[in-house]
């Protein structure tokens, strides 16, 4: 008789823990104001399409002289036109001031940002205000996706006389990381950047 209570007892915990089992995908913007992960999906996104790119594409001579300015809803405007200035430095034009410019870039950013969706195949955390008993998250599978997103072009104008000259097409470029967690423990992830910080996983608990 023990065993016959003990066996309904096993199976309805099981059938009690499918019950409450998840299984769904969802998309949202990340919460974090600047992790280092988005930090560096930002900055290689907009190197990235800027690798693509050389001087032949723009038509002003190679060792002119330059002045950059930004515009854009994000508020990153400002950090684009450094990465930027840099690539145009590296191309061989002079960055100079307004005044002693023989050209102005302006650069107008349409998109800066990462995008975040999760895949979740588990228990989720349960809190209870009758029970005073908690678990944590169960991951049985689980991916939190995020991917960095640079999309901008550029504008010259002839300085000081304002006349426009040329309006490049669109520099795009994607970044991702990846982080995957199977059966509770295995951790990992996939990314392609190029020194991406390293994620919490069952080898470093036990360095």
């Amino acid at each position: 008789m023990v065993q016959i209570v003990r066996k309904a007892l096993i199976v309805s915990v099981i059938f009690s823990l499918l019950l409450i089992s998840a299984c769904s995908t969802t998309q949202k913007s990340t919460h974090s104001s600047r992790t280092p992960v988005e930090q560096l999906l930002h900055s290689e996104a907009i190197a990235k399409s800027l690798t693509r790119q050389t001087h032949d594409d723009l038509p002003i001579p190679q060792g002119a002289k330059v002045t950059v300015s930004t515009a854009g809803l994000s508020a990153d405007n400002a950090f684009v036109g450094d990465i930027v200035s840099g690539w145009l430095g590296n191309q061989g034009y002079l960055l100079e001031s307004p005044e002693n410019a023989q050209f102005r870039i302006h650069i107008v950013v349409n998109a800066l940002g990462t995008e975040f969706d999760e895949t979740f195949f588990g228990i989720p955390p349960i809190n209870s205000a009758l029970i005073p008993i908690s678990t944590p998250e169960l991951s049985f599978y689980k991916s939190q996706n995020q991917t960095g997103y640079s999309n901008f072009y550029l504008n010259i104008f002839e300085h000081p006389s304002g006349r426009f000259v040329f309006s490049s097409a669109p520099y795009l470029a994607e970044t991702f990381y990846n982080d995957y967690t199977i059966l509770l423990l295995i951790k990992f992830h996939k990314t392609d950047l190029r020194h991406p910080p390293k994620s919490k996983s069952l080898s470093r608990m036990v360095e």
